[in-house]
């Protein structure tokens, strides 16, 4: 009987201590698992703009890790390639246009812009050959742009204000670098281009400026947009970049010549022509976001400047349906960091 009862306590003994045991690992796993969640780099995806070569120097002076957030900024060579990797999920941010924000959610991607960037006040351009003197003088031309970017948007808006579509154009709608080396070569009789492809398009002698993104203040914002289930699951880190932009901004201002060669190596050109890209972009401070983001009756304003275009969309047949365009903004992020800068004031 004693041994009976001994033997029924040494059980009752390994049992608790594999229940202890089992418990106090599963905790750890727990703990770690969070912990890898947390350290799950940011997928941000950004290509060849002026307006988004300041993440750049972001990345290479370590300011995403001074903010607590760990970033893959993934390069594309094309920007659509960029907005097809957002769309697919592949990226949870990425700097886009608000037209091809507007077209991605027409398209059922649910997107949300938390941050501007900047405005295009000249450097986006439609760039004509000697002989060329209108708008209306496109008609019948050669015209290259690459489909469905903000420069195509650019062209059309200006063909519309003349009176004329691109049915009466001989559209090429090639890549914006090949679009720039066809008009350079001569293979085509004007091109629509962003900087830094618009440096390549004026090497052709005797081209120059048609009109710019400058003749049509607002048209052109460039944004930081970020999925919706980072925005739900991933809050912190959105605050982080947002955050992180700014900070960017300020190195910028006190480290001119050493984010000038950053920027310059990123865009593949000199440090001289790089300078000459400063008008033609205005960067947005924090001041020029929460403007932005509020509700007005200009271009200056998201709401009405995509209300805007989203009718332009329509028009020129670039999408089908209309996004529920209130979704789209999301300016807590922007809010947060101006209450913080108070705070620290």
């Amino acid at each position: 009987m004693k041994i009976n009862k001994i033997l029924s306590l040494i059980g009752v003994f390994l049992v608790s201590l594999i229940v202890t045991v089992s418990c106090s690992s599963t905790q750890p796993a727990s703990n770690i698992t969070n912990t890898a969640a947390t350290a799950t780099p940011v997928q941000m995806g950004y290509s060849g703009w002026p307006g988004w070569y300041p993440w750049a120097v972001a990345n290479e002076q370590n300011l995403f890790a001074k903010n607590n957030v760990q970033v893959n900024l993934r390069w594309f060579d094309g920007y659509l390639d960029s907005m097809n990797a957002m769309n697919a999920g592949q990226l949870d941010a990425n700097c886009q246009t608000l037209d091809q924000t507007i077209s991605s959610a027409a398209n059922g991607s649910d997107q949300v812009v938390v941050l501007v960037n900047d405005n295009s006040t000249g450097n986006d351009k439609v760039i004509v050959r000697e002989g060329i003197n209108s708008i209306a003088e496109l008609k019948g031309k050669k015209v290259a742009a690459e489909e469905g970017t903000v420069d195509h948007f650019l062209l059309l808006l200006g063909m519309k204000e003349a009176g004329i579509t691109q049915a009466d154009i001989e559209f090429f709608p090639l890549e914006t670098g090949a679009a720039a080396a066809a008009f350079a070569a001569g293979r085509v009789d004007a091109v629509a281009v962003y900087a830094p492809f618009t440096t390549k398009a004026l090497e052709r002698p005797g081209s120059k400026e048609l009109f710019s993104s400058k003749d049509f203040p607002g048209a052109i914002p460039d944004h930081l947009v970020v999925s919706r289930k980072m925005i739900n699951e991933r809050p912190q880190e959105v605050q982080a970049l947002v955050n992180t932009w700014f900070d960017t901004l300020d190195f910028i201002q006190k480290n001119q010549a050493k984010s000038l060669e950053i920027m310059a190596q990123k865009a593949g050109v000199s440090v001289a022509d790089y300078k000459t890209y400063d008008a033609g972009t205005t960067l947005f401070s924090v001041e020029q976001n929460l403007q932005a983001f509020q509700p007005r009756n200009d271009m200056q304003s998201l709401h009405y400047a995509a209300k805007e275009i989203n009718k332009f969309l329509l028009e020129a047949d670039l999408i089908k349906r209309i996004p529920d365009l209130n979704r789209i903004f999301d300016d807590r992020f922007v809010k947060a960091y101006a209450a913080s800068r108070k705070g620290r004031v």
